[in-house]
């Protein structure tokens, strides 16, 4: 399997990937990994004053931050995983990244804020299931 596991660093992240570890199925040398970290723009006016270099070098630090410590994780299981950090709208991103590569499965974390949570806040996992045609595996 072609798997899409995506990432933002909080407990939920942590979740997924003690579920992935405790799940032979799912953690294997027969699959492909792929690690996905979204950052969220800065405001353009916040982007305009500190210009393109530090800004990119901002998402790049921001995105290793997420990402070192899961592929350090996957490593110590034998996994090999391709990394793969953007900028923009996560859920949007995640779908839009699961869409195009043709993944047999996206993992990822959810907080689970719940219907009224997600009426407030939006919910990265909702935008994904709405927009993604790739099976989606939801840890919570």
């Amino acid at each position: 399997m072609k798997i899409l596991l995506a990432v933002d660093g909080s407990g939920f992240t942590k979740k997924m990937l003690a579920y992935l570890a405790t799940h032979d199925e799912w953690l294997g040398a027969t699959h492909s990994y792929t690690l996905v970290t979204v950052q969220t723009p800065l405001p353009p006016r916040a982007r305009a004053a500190v210009g393109a270099e530090i800004a990119n070098g901002f998402y790049a630090d921001e995105a290793e931050k997420v990402s070192a410590p899961v592929v350090k994780f996957l490593k110590r299981h034998g996994i090999n995983v391709e990394v793969v950090h953007k900028v923009g709208s996560p859920g949007e991103m995640i779908a839009k990244i699961a869409n195009a590569g043709k993944f047999d499965l996206l993992m990822m974390g959810s907080h689970g804020h719940g219907a009224f949570g997600n009426l407030v806040m939006g919910s990265v996992a909702t935008k994904v299931l709405a927009q993604c045609k790739v099976p989606v595996l939801l840890v919570r």
